[in-house]
């Protein structure tokens, strides 16, 4: 008997650097949009974004298929999900990258009836309409107490066949992490020629790249305009490569030229593809294409060299310098706490993150995946020691190293993280972004970019390292001070880079000192303005005297904070001042808040008109 009420569930609890990548369930949506017309009822619930616990899904919807998605970090919740649906007796479907590598391990639990592995639309399709697994290939499965795992499933060759993902099932809006506006994802192509022996992709796709047509993607790209109502929207390019083949791209350009539509993309790339299409790069960032998020990786040639990246120092250089001289946002991932990795080895990542001028940069630990090569060769010699899945999130340390220990690599991460989010590289980018856009960005704009990334890192950090959450903000306080923060910001005028001519016309010459504290940890921002100018910002440790204008923050609040109504951020903010009881205090602040609040409403009354359109 066909299956023929599908519930496709993506679980809660999904973390960690890769996150960043994968908030839409684009997987989901694909096999939705492919099976759609085989079935009576198919749904999608996204559990983390939902209120309602499961079981309310299973009895609103009553399906009797429930196909799951998992990553490593959410393998709990994905079986707690598995769980629930085979109490109320209900077939069960685990599908993904996690899945298609470990189908033994997830067959061994009761909950789970069947994996498919690589590629679902094919065999989903198949499975609900035979309603079992028996002859479908991709699929492992358990009968009569026996594991039963079929021959791999060809990969489809002609992706311009496929539908385009069911958004129309989405039960939510989407936002970007760091924007107030609306996101959604894309996929152009699937699979790698890379060969990275930490990355996932050869053995999904088996080391073959296949490509939709410009013409196929820009249709879609049409489509998503058009499931927004024309409003800007942000899209992430997911491919693993999307410069994979350059003629492709520029042909997809074009097409974006001549539609000319009110969206912005990002994009995951590498290096070496960037580096040899200059003019490719220069259209990209013309069309609205001109936020790139590459594989750095390591500034040691050695690195490079024993996880078969296949690049070297001299592309990152350039590669960056390309995108940069286009006015695009350079990013990169970097991976740290390799075998041989020593701890000067690794304090040395955040400097060389700044040396090439990258943009962005996030430094993950590197992970184990099963299935990856790398997962094999440390396995083999026994040194992976964590169990729990959910700590496979490129934050935590999972296996023993030759110099470091799991607490070290970790409070390194954090180091790194500190030492290249300095206030210098927030300047740095929307310096660059100027170069495209012609114009100095608002100062509001910039401040709610930067409260709003604040508060996605605090959450999620609190998340994934709260049980010594105390401990790292500490650690990123110590890094955080440094004096090259002062000479950067002397050298170029953040006057030069935002636009503040009211801002400092009406607070004048000041002091400013805004002081961050926990416990016997404290870091102070000084900024240094007259009617025209910032002569300087400077970041240090401890605090200095003869400010004008004094603020001082206790972190041990720091999770209340991200969290604050804007009434309650406005109080803390004046909590926070420090000149009580003296009329110039008093002064000085009201012509601060008076400067604030003329920003404020010189921005409202532009309606979000600028915000986010060069990211």
């Amino acid at each position: 008997m066909p299956f023929n009420r599908v519930l496709l569930v993506k679980p809660s609890g999904r973390r960690g650097l890769g996150f960043l990548f994968d908030s839409i369930p684009l997987g989901l949506e694909y096999i939705a949009a492919f099976i759609e017309e085989d079935v009576e009822d198919i749904r999608i619930v996204d559990m983390e974004l939902e209120r309602e616990p499961f079981q309310f899904f299973i009895d609103l919807y009553q399906p009797d298929l429930v196909g799951i998605t998992m990553s490593a970090t959410d393998h709990n919740k994905g079986l707690f999900l598995a769980r629930i649906a085979k109490k109320n007796e209900i077939t069960t479907v685990l599908g993904g990258y996690h899945p298609t590598s470990i189908p033994k391990l997830l067959l061994a639990c009761p909950e789970v009836d069947i994996v498919v592995r690589g590629e679902g639309e094919l065999t989903m399709r198949e499975l609900v309409r035979k309603g079992g697994p028996q002859g479908i290939l991709g699929v492992s499965y358990k009968k009569d107490g026996k594991m039963i795992h079929t021959a791999d499933r060809p990969l489809i060759k002609d992706l311009d066949v496929l539908p385009f993902p069911a958004r129309h099932l989405r039960r939510h809006s989407y936002r970007n992490t760091d924007r107030p506006k609306k996101y959604d994802a894309l996929l152009t192509l699937r699979g790698c020629r890379g060969t990275c022996s930490f990355c996932c992709e050869p053995y999904m796709n088996r080391g073959h790249l296949r490509c939709r047509s410009p013409e196929n993607v820009m249709e879609e790209i049409l489509g998503i305009w058009k499931y927004h109502g024309g409003e800007s929207v942000k899209v992430m390019i997911a491919d693993p490569n999307f410069m994979a083949d350059p003629k492709r791209v520029d042909r997809l350009c074009d097409l974006l030229q001549y539609h000319n539509l009110n969206m912005t993309f990002s994009a995951l790339v590498r290096a070496d593809s960037m580096a040899r299409n200059p003019e490719i790069v220069k259209k990209m960032c013309e069309v609205g294409i001109a936020s790139f998020e590459m594989g750095i990786e390591s500034p040691k040639t050695e690195d490079l060299t024993s996880t078969n990246k296949g690049i070297n120092l001299s592309i990152h250089r350039k590669a960056i310098q390309i995108i940069r001289e286009n006015g695009g946002n350079a990013g990169g991932t970097l991976i740290i706490g390799l075998p041989d990795h020593t701890e000067k080895d690794i304090r040395m990542f955040p400097k060389y993150a700044k040396e090439i001028g990258l943009m962005s940069a996030a430094f993950g630990i590197v992970t184990p995946f099963p299935g990856t090569t790398f997962y094999k060769e440390l396995d083999k010699e026994g040194v992976i020691f964590e169990t729990d899945w959910e700590r496979f999130d490129e934050m935590h340390s999972v296996y023993r190293t030759k110099h470091l220990s799991k607490e070290k690599i970790e409070e390194l991460g954090t180091y790194c993280m500190a030492k290249f989010w300095t206030l210098d590289t927030f300047i740095d980018r929307e310096r660059v972004f100027k170069k495209r856009t012609k114009e100095k960005t608002a100062l509001i704009n910039f401040l709610l970019g930067r409260a709003n990334e604040a508060g996605f890192l605090v959450n999620a950090g609190d998340e994934v390292k709260k049980e010594n959450f105390s401990r790292y903000v500490k650690i990123f306080l110590r890094a955080y001070a440094d004096p090259y923060v002062e000479a950067y910001t002397r050298e170029v005028g953040v006057h030069n880079v935002l636009e503040m001519s009211r801002f400092l016309n009406i607070l004048g010459p000041q002091k400013i000192q805004c002081t961050l504290r926990f416990d016997d940890e404290t870091v102070s921002f000084i900024f240094k303005t007259t009617n025209r100018t910032v002569e300087y910002i400077k970041i240090i440790k401890g605090r200095e005297d003869n400010s004008t204008i004094d603020f001082d923050f206790d972190l041990k609040n720091i999770r209340t904070y991200s969290q604050e109504s804007p009434i309650w951020g406005i109080r803390r903010f004046w909590t926070a001042f420090t000149f009580k009881g003296t009329l110039l205090g008093y002064w000085n602040l009201f012509k601060f808040l008076a400067a604030i609040g003329v920003e404020i409403l010189t921005w409202k009354s532009t309606s979000y008109k600028n915000i986010g359109q060069r990211f």
